[in-house]
């Protein structure tokens, strides 16, 4: 039998701490791995259905063979493991933060994504996504100015709720059409969210792309015993 809690990890950030853990949940009557910024819980492996599908549907109206993925955030790996199962995806090149988070998954400590950063279409780097999406350079700053198929970004809570205040400049106009500038023409930006689509961000959204939408994602949550929902959402740069 497995011990009830194990934290696996934690680093100090300019952001607080952030923590990996392991814990048995009782209502769901089996283990899992949680991650934790301070107070606030970023992700849990119980619920990981609107991660998967920020990726599969995301590729889904990405046109094209030999695609080149940018994933934004690594968390748990659900959205980055859900990417390589499209036989399309050539390269996936992941922006995460905190280097260990990165650790984590170099020493395959969760069980649903061991082998994830030895595939080789996979490189793991440690930077800050919102730095390098307003900038010039972009996401490989060995190919300054490279474009990329799709991006999908799973980082903040919503672009309401974000979790550090630098980020709002990213979901503004301004910030989306510097950030436009990394993904090739046709390609797809693909963002979850924790709330409810918000028509407000849609309008910001469709002043910069194009085939703009809000996919609600609905899934069964054990603890309240309902469904729960996350949002999706999907732009198309011209």
């Amino acid at each position: 039998m497995s011990t009830r809690f194990e934290e696996l990890g934690w680093q100090q950030t300019p952001m607080g701490e952030i923590s990996l853990r392991r814990r048995f949940e009782p209502t769901a009557r089996t283990d899992i791995y949680e991650v934790k910024l301070g107070d606030e819980y970023l992700m849990s492996s119980l619920f990981t259905a609107a991660e998967r599908e920020l990726s599969r549907l995301g590729l889904a109206r990405t046109p094209g063979a030999d695609l080149d993925v940018v994933v934004g955030g690594l968390g748990l790996g659900y959205t980055a493991r859900e990417a390589l199962l499209d036989n399309r995806v050539r390269t996936l090149t992941v922006i995460e933060y905190t280097d260990a988070v990165i650790d984590w998954h170099r020493r395959d400590l969760l069980p649903d994504t061991v082998g994830l950063a030895a595939d080789s279409r996979v490189e793991l780097v440690c930077a800050d996504f919102f730095a390098a999406a307003a900038g010039t350079t972009g996401f490989d700053p060995q190919h300054p100015g490279r474009t990329y198929d799709a991006v999908l970004l799973d980082i903040d809570h919503s672009p309401r709720h974000v979790l550090h205040h630098p980020h709002t400049a990213f979901y503004t106009e301004a910030g989306l059409r510097a950030f436009a500038e990394h993904i090739a023409p046709g390609g797809t930006f693909a963002l979850w969210s924790d709330d409810a689509p918000d028509d407000e961000f849609l309008s910001v959204l469709g002043a910069v792309f194009t085939d703009v939408e809000a996919e609600e994602v609905f899934f069964d949550n054990p603890l309240t015993r309902s469904r729960s929902t996350n949002t999706v959402y999907l732009a198309t740069r011209h």
